[in-house]
C-alpha cells in the first residue's frame, strides 16, 4: 500500500469554496499539486498561488463539467447541499443525487485515474440503539431522521455504480467536521452561536472531526491502492454540551446553563414553522434538526486506523481550541 504519493498531477476538487474544499486545497498545494477548483456561488478566496486555477462551474452543468474534467488524473468530490430545511429537499437530491451522479460520469468519460467522493454519516444512518455506526452500515427510513442523510446515501449509490463500471474510487464518511470556516455557516455557526452567549445546550451525542484531519485523510486515501472503499472519519464521540463548554472555554464565555428538554424543542420547532411561512424566512430550528440534537450517536472510526495505520485524530479539544483562536484572529475579536 502506498501512503505517500498521490497519482498523478493534475487534480480536481468540487466545491473548492467550503470549509472541506479550501482546507483540502491548502494542504495539496503545500504538496506541490497543480490544482483545479471549481465553485458555485461562492469564490475561492485567500489564496496566491499560480498552482490553483479556479472555475466557476455548477455540477449541474453536464458540458461544463466534461471539459472541466478533462486531462485530470484525480478528482475529489467535495460539492453537496448540508440542509435541514423542509423546503429545500428537491435541491438537496439535485444537488447531492444528480450532481454526483454527473460528476461520476464526467470522471468515466474523461478518463480520471481515481475518485474521492466526501459523503457524511448521515448515509450509513445514525439512529442506532446500543451500537456505535460503522462503514458496514446502511442507511434505511428507520436509522435516519433527516433528508439530507437520504441524498447522501443515495449519492454514494451513484459512486458505486460508478466503481461497477470501472471508475477508481473511495469513499469517506465524516462526522461533524470543525474548523475555522465562515462562523454564519455550517458548523461553524455553532462557534458563533456559543460567543454570542447562548445559554442552551442539549446532551445528545455526537461524532466530531478536525477539519484537517479529513483533509489529510483524503490525500493520505487517494495516495494509496486503496479503492472500492468506504471510511468513516470521526475524531472523538462527545456530547454537545460538552463541545459547547469547550469552545465557551476557548472563548472565555459563560458555559451554557439551560438544557433544552425534547418538549420544549418541540415546541420551538413548530413556532419555528408557522413563523417562517409568514416570514419567509428559514427556520432556525427544524423537525430535524431538533431530533438530531437528541440523539445519542457514536460513530467506529477503527476502519480508516487498520487501512492506514500511521493516521491519527486530533483530540476534540485541541481542534475547539484551535479553532475559537484563529476566528479570534480572523475576525478580531476577544
Amino acid at each position: 500500500m502506498n501512503n505517500g504519493s498521490s497519482v498523478s498531477g493534475n487534480v480536481l476538487v468540487t466545491g473548492g469554496s467550503g470549509l472541506l474544499g479550501m482546507e483540502l486545497i491548502t494542504q495539496l498545494l503545500s504538496q506541490g499539486k497543480n490544482v483545479t477548483a471549481i465553485y458555485n456561488n461562492k469564490t475561492l478566496d485567500g489564496f496566491s498561488s499560480t498552482a490553483l486555477k479556479t472555475v466557476k462551474c455548477n455540477i449541474l452543468d453536464v458540458v461544463g463539467l466534461e471539459e472541466v474534467m478533462t486531462g485530470m488524473d484525480e478528482l475529489y468530490h467535495c460539492a453537496a447541499k448540508v440542509s435541514f430545511k423542509p423546503g429545500e429537499t428537491n435541491e438537496l437530491y439535485k444537488i447531492n443525487v444528480e450532481g454526483t451522479a454527473n460528476v461520476v460520469n464526467a470522471a468515466l468519460n474523461a478518463g480520471v485515474k481515481k475518485m474521492l467522493h466526501v459523503s457524511s454519516v448521515s448515509s450509513l444512518g445514525r439512529l442506532r440503539q446500543d451500537e456505535q455506526v460503522n462503514e458496514n452500515m446502511q442507511w434505511s427510513e428507520e436509522t435516519s431522521n433527516s433528508k439530507y442523510g437520504q441524498s447522501k446515501y443515495m449519492g454514494e449509490l451513484e459512486v458505486w455504480r460508478g466503481i461497477a463500471e470501472g471508475l477508481n474510487a473511495v469513499i469517506v464518511n465524516p462526522s461533524i467536521i470543525l474548523g475555522p470556516g465562515n462562523w454564519t455557516e455550517s458548523s461553524t455557526e455553532l462557534f458563533h452561536s456559543v460567543y454570542k452567549g447562548t445559554p442552551w445546550y442539549t446532551d445528545g451525542t455526537t461524532g466530531f472531526v478536525d477539519v484537517r484531519d479529513v483533509a489529510r485523510a483524503m490525500i493520505l486515501l487517494m495516495g494509496s491502492d486503496i479503492t472500492a472503499e468506504r471510511f468513516i472519519l470521526s475524531g472523538e464521540n462527545r456530547s454537545y454540551q460538552y463541545l459547547f463548554n469547550k469552545i465557551a472555554d476557548g472563548f472565555n464565555k459563560k458555559h451554557p446553563s439551560k438544557k433544552v428538554t425534547p418538549l420544549l424543542a418541540a415546541i420551538v420547532w413548530r413556532v419555528e414553522a408557522i413563523k417562517s411561512k409568514f416570514t419567509g424566512h428559514a427556520p432556525l430550528i427544524t423537525k430535524e434538526t431538533a431530533a438530531t440534537a437528541f440523539a445519542k450517536v457514536g460513530f467506529d472510526n477503527s476502519k480508516i486506523k487498520k487501512f492506514l495505520p500511521a493516521f491519527e485524530f486530533r483530540s476534540l479539544e485541541e481542534t475547539i481550541l484551535t479553532t475559537c483562536s484563529v476566528l479570534q484572529q480572523k475576525l478580531n475579536i476577544h
